[in-house]
């Protein structure tokens, strides 16, 4: 798994994240709110270790701009002194996924990570969300601002990988290869079906979501969402 530890404490952060890493997960480490939103707006991360106290943003600031701003659905595992169930209902009312009091187990700590990144993985299976809209990956269904969006089964390939990868920049070959596999089309084919997807899920709308990086791909970024 990669984990993210947004903890203030330096060294309640470097012995979880010594432990992580001994047991085979990748570490990343914020040691303050706005820092750690950053990296996990604009990062992919299986689960988030969130301290409740930080600096300049506190854990409950940053799990809320997290799940509404940066419209991001990783797991949360909310760590904290505070052991008031008030505490713990404001934590899940911001959009945590578990609660865990401090001191606590390492072991305990991964358990519930392993659980949450599994929990996580599903829900990303079903649906993909990039500002108001949505792929139902088992339907095949699309929508913007609740209106149902047509696309052919190329659109459809198309949309789930810049969805996916959003908000990064997907290079015309990782599409190309995506849709067509080792028979790639001719060189105007991609621009073409492109620009469908555009015609389909950008303009009838105020937001223009579908951004053309010139001579590198594309992507699809919520252009409200927090500065990666």
């Amino acid at each position: 798994m990669r984990i993210l530890i947004i903890e203030d404490n330096r060294d309640i952060a470097a012995n979880l994240g010594d432990y992580l890493s001994d047991r085979g997960h990748e570490v990343d480490y914020a040691y303050d709110g706005i820092t750690g939103l950053h990296l996990a707006v604009s990062n992919e991360f299986d689960a988030l270790v969130l301290d409740l106290a930080l600096p300049g943003l506190d854990g409950l600031e940053v799990c809320r701009k997290l799940r509404e701003e940066g419209r991001k659905e990783t797991p949360v595992l909310m760590l904290t002194a505070r052991d008031q169930l008030d505490d713990k209902l404001a934590g899940f009312d911001s959009g945590a996924d578990d609660y865990l009091v401090k001191p606590f187990e390492l072991k305990e700590v991964e358990a519930r990570l392993v659980v949450l990144a599994r929990r996580g993985q599903r829900v990303a299976l079903r649906e993909l969300n990039v500002d108001d809209l949505h792929f139902n990956l088992e339907t095949l269904t699309v929508s913007r601002a609740g209106k149902q969006i047509n696309l052919n089964p190329i659109g459809l390939k198309l949309l789930e990988k810049l969805m996916s990868a959003s908000p990064a920049v997907v290079s015309r070959a990782e599409l190309e290869h995506h849709v067509w596999g080792e028979e790639l089309p001719d060189s105007d084919s991609l621009r073409v079906h492109i620009h469908s997807l555009r015609a389909a899920i950008d303009k009838p709308f105020d937001k223009s979501l579908l951004k053309t990086r010139h001579g590198i791909g594309y992507s699809l970024v919520d252009p409200d969402a927090v500065p990666a």
